[in-house]
Protein backbone atom coordinates (compact mmCIF):
# COMPACT_ATOMS: atom_id res chain seq x y z
CA UNK A 1 0.00 0.00 0.00
CA UNK A 2 1.39 3.63 -1.15
CA UNK A 3 2.58 5.82 1.42
CA UNK A 4 0.26 9.36 1.94
CA UNK A 5 3.15 11.11 3.42
CA UNK A 6 5.68 13.20 1.82
CA UNK A 7 7.78 15.79 2.25
CA UNK A 8 7.39 19.38 0.73
CA UNK A 9 10.55 22.22 0.67
CA UNK A 10 9.90 25.68 0.32
CA UNK A 11 13.29 27.74 -0.48
CA UNK A 12 14.53 30.36 -2.07
CA UNK A 13 16.58 34.20 -0.41
CA UNK A 14 14.56 36.64 2.07
CA UNK A 15 11.85 38.56 0.85
CA UNK A 16 11.20 35.78 -2.10
CA UNK A 17 7.76 35.04 -0.32
CA UNK A 18 8.90 31.24 1.60
CA UNK A 19 6.68 31.85 4.53
CA UNK A 20 3.57 33.00 1.96
CA UNK A 21 3.59 30.24 -0.06
CA UNK A 22 3.90 28.14 3.71
CA UNK A 23 1.03 30.00 4.91
CA UNK A 24 -0.90 29.31 1.75
CA UNK A 25 -0.22 25.69 1.21
CA UNK A 26 -1.83 25.44 5.13
CA UNK A 27 -4.52 27.58 4.49
CA UNK A 28 -5.70 25.28 1.27
CA UNK A 29 -5.22 22.41 3.65
CA UNK A 30 -7.62 23.85 6.24
CA UNK A 31 -10.46 23.85 3.36
CA UNK A 32 -9.99 20.37 2.83
CA UNK A 33 -10.53 19.60 7.24
CA UNK A 34 -6.55 18.42 7.43
CA UNK A 35 -5.23 18.47 10.37
CA UNK A 36 -2.58 21.14 10.99
CA UNK A 37 0.53 21.40 13.44
CA UNK A 38 2.69 24.40 12.37
CA UNK A 39 6.01 25.14 13.79
CA UNK A 40 9.36 27.99 13.92
CA UNK A 41 12.37 28.43 14.98
CA UNK A 42 13.47 30.03 18.01
CA UNK A 43 15.85 32.16 16.22
CA UNK A 44 12.89 34.13 14.77
CA UNK A 45 11.65 36.14 16.71
CA UNK A 46 11.67 39.48 14.61
CA UNK A 47 7.25 39.82 14.73
CA UNK A 48 6.83 38.12 18.07
CA UNK A 49 7.18 34.40 19.65
CA UNK A 50 3.56 33.39 18.34
CA UNK A 51 3.05 32.13 14.92
CA UNK A 52 4.85 32.19 11.54
CA UNK A 53 4.06 35.61 10.14
CA UNK A 54 4.96 37.23 6.97
CA UNK A 55 7.22 40.76 6.00
CA UNK A 56 3.55 41.60 4.90
CA UNK A 57 1.72 41.06 7.53
CA UNK A 58 -0.11 37.62 7.16
CA UNK A 59 0.13 35.05 9.60
CA UNK A 60 -0.77 31.95 10.95
CA UNK A 61 -0.50 29.67 14.43
CA UNK A 62 2.84 27.97 15.06
CA UNK A 63 5.31 26.95 17.98
CA UNK A 64 8.18 28.14 18.39
CA UNK A 65 10.47 25.30 19.32
CA UNK A 66 12.99 25.80 22.03
CA UNK A 67 16.83 26.09 20.49
CA UNK A 68 15.77 25.17 17.50
CA UNK A 69 16.25 21.63 18.11
CA UNK A 70 14.80 18.57 15.99
CA UNK A 71 14.15 16.71 19.93
CA UNK A 72 12.28 19.56 21.25
CA UNK A 73 10.39 19.44 18.29
CA UNK A 74 9.86 15.71 18.50
CA UNK A 75 8.25 16.32 22.04
CA UNK A 76 6.40 18.93 20.91
CA UNK A 77 4.87 16.31 18.03
CA UNK A 78 1.02 15.79 17.78
CA UNK A 79 1.17 12.68 15.22
CA UNK A 80 -2.49 12.59 14.37
CA UNK A 81 -2.30 15.62 12.42
CA UNK A 82 -2.45 15.38 8.73
CA UNK A 83 0.15 17.89 8.06
CA UNK A 84 3.35 18.94 9.72
CA UNK A 85 4.72 22.07 8.97
CA UNK A 86 8.04 23.78 9.37
CA UNK A 87 9.35 27.50 8.80
CA UNK A 88 13.02 28.53 9.21
CA UNK A 89 13.98 25.51 8.83
CA UNK A 90 17.78 25.98 8.40
CA UNK A 91 18.18 27.00 11.90
CA UNK A 92 17.10 23.30 13.10
CA UNK A 93 19.82 20.42 14.12
CA UNK A 94 21.00 17.74 11.97
CA UNK A 95 18.00 15.97 13.64
CA UNK A 96 15.71 17.15 11.46
CA UNK A 97 16.60 15.69 8.44
CA UNK A 98 15.45 12.29 10.21
CA UNK A 99 12.60 13.29 11.95
CA UNK A 100 10.88 14.66 8.86
CA UNK A 101 11.58 11.18 7.00
CA UNK A 102 10.92 9.40 9.87
CA UNK A 103 6.84 11.48 9.73
CA UNK A 104 6.54 11.23 5.98
CA UNK A 105 6.73 7.44 6.57
CA UNK A 106 4.74 7.42 8.78
CA UNK A 107 1.98 8.99 6.24
CA UNK A 108 2.35 12.75 7.59
CA UNK A 109 3.35 15.45 4.60
CA UNK A 110 5.74 17.42 5.88
CA UNK A 111 5.92 21.26 4.75
CA UNK A 112 9.51 22.88 5.47
CA UNK A 113 10.05 26.22 4.50
CA UNK A 114 14.09 27.83 4.81
CA UNK A 115 16.65 29.55 3.04
CA UNK A 116 18.92 27.71 0.80
CA UNK A 117 22.10 29.85 0.55
CA UNK A 118 23.60 32.03 3.69
CA UNK A 119 24.06 35.81 2.93
CA UNK A 120 27.38 34.76 1.84
CA UNK A 121 25.61 33.06 -1.32
CA UNK A 122 27.08 29.39 0.34
CA UNK A 123 25.15 26.95 0.67
CA UNK A 124 23.47 27.02 4.32
CA UNK A 125 26.06 25.93 6.91
CA UNK A 126 25.58 23.88 9.69
CA UNK A 127 27.28 22.86 12.96
CA UNK A 128 29.74 20.41 11.59
CA UNK A 129 32.12 21.79 9.69
CA UNK A 130 33.42 19.50 7.34
CA UNK A 131 34.62 19.56 3.48
CA UNK A 132 31.96 17.17 2.75
CA UNK A 133 29.57 17.81 5.28
CA UNK A 134 25.76 18.42 3.79
CA UNK A 135 23.76 20.57 5.86
CA UNK A 136 20.26 20.01 6.73
CA UNK A 137 18.59 22.73 4.52
CA UNK A 138 20.37 20.63 1.28
CA UNK A 139 19.53 17.08 3.14
CA UNK A 140 16.10 18.19 2.96
CA UNK A 141 16.06 19.61 -0.80
CA UNK A 142 17.42 16.64 -1.70
CA UNK A 143 14.96 14.23 -0.14
CA UNK A 144 12.05 16.16 -1.40
CA UNK A 145 9.49 14.57 -2.60
CA UNK A 146 8.65 18.33 -3.97
CA UNK A 147 11.01 21.17 -4.06
CA UNK A 148 10.07 24.74 -4.65
CA UNK A 149 12.73 27.45 -5.07
CA UNK A 150 11.40 31.26 -5.08
CA UNK A 151 12.81 34.03 -6.15
CA UNK A 152 12.10 37.80 -5.24
CA UNK A 153 12.86 40.92 -7.30
CA UNK A 154 16.84 42.66 -6.92
CA UNK A 155 16.38 45.62 -5.10
CA UNK A 156 19.22 47.43 -7.33
CA UNK A 157 17.83 46.06 -10.95
CA UNK A 158 14.50 44.88 -10.51
CA UNK A 159 15.42 41.17 -12.12
CA UNK A 160 15.20 37.62 -10.56
CA UNK A 161 16.57 37.85 -6.97
CA UNK A 162 18.10 34.48 -5.50
CA UNK A 163 20.71 35.95 -2.99
CA UNK A 164 20.38 37.60 0.73
CA UNK A 165 22.49 40.72 1.15
CA UNK A 166 23.69 41.43 4.19
CA UNK A 167 24.40 44.62 5.02
CA UNK A 168 26.13 46.51 8.34
CA UNK A 169 24.87 50.18 8.56
CA UNK A 170 23.55 50.33 4.92
CA UNK A 171 27.29 48.79 3.52
CA UNK A 172 27.96 45.06 2.60
CA UNK A 173 28.65 42.75 5.16
CA UNK A 174 32.24 41.23 5.47
CA UNK A 175 32.88 37.23 4.47
CA UNK A 176 33.33 36.77 8.18
CA UNK A 177 30.57 38.31 9.76
CA UNK A 178 28.36 35.76 11.88
CA UNK A 179 26.12 33.80 9.53
CA UNK A 180 23.02 32.97 11.98
CA UNK A 181 21.61 36.70 12.27
CA UNK A 182 18.10 37.60 12.30
CA UNK A 183 16.72 40.53 10.49
CA UNK A 184 14.42 42.28 7.83
CA UNK A 185 14.74 45.13 5.91
CA UNK A 186 16.85 47.07 8.14
CA UNK A 187 19.92 44.02 7.59
CA UNK A 188 19.09 42.47 4.42
CA UNK A 189 17.96 42.98 0.49
CA UNK A 190 17.41 40.53 -1.95
CA UNK A 191 20.10 40.83 -4.89
CA UNK A 192 20.33 39.18 -8.15
CA UNK A 193 23.65 37.07 -8.26
CA UNK A 194 25.48 40.14 -10.06
CA UNK A 195 24.78 43.03 -7.60
CA UNK A 196 25.19 40.34 -4.99
CA UNK A 197 28.36 41.66 -2.59
CA UNK A 198 30.29 40.78 0.09
CA UNK A 199 33.80 42.77 0.95
CA UNK A 200 36.48 39.99 0.90
CA UNK A 201 37.51 38.92 4.96
CA UNK A 202 39.09 41.10 7.48
CA UNK A 203 42.81 40.07 8.08
CA UNK A 204 44.41 40.62 11.07
CA UNK A 205 47.03 44.33 10.70
CA UNK A 206 50.01 41.91 11.07
CA UNK A 207 48.77 40.51 7.76
CA UNK A 208 48.34 43.52 6.19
Amino acid sequence: MPKKGSLEVICGCMFSGKTSELIRRLERAQFANLKIQAFKSHHDMRYGAKGLRTHSGASYPAISVPNSSSEDLRRLLDRSQDIIAIDEVQFFDDGIVGLCEELADNDIKIIVAGLDLDFRGEPFPGPTVAKYYLHPMAALMCKADRLDKLTAACTICGEEATRSQRLINGQPANWDELVLVVGALDAYEARCSLHHFIKSPTLPSNLI
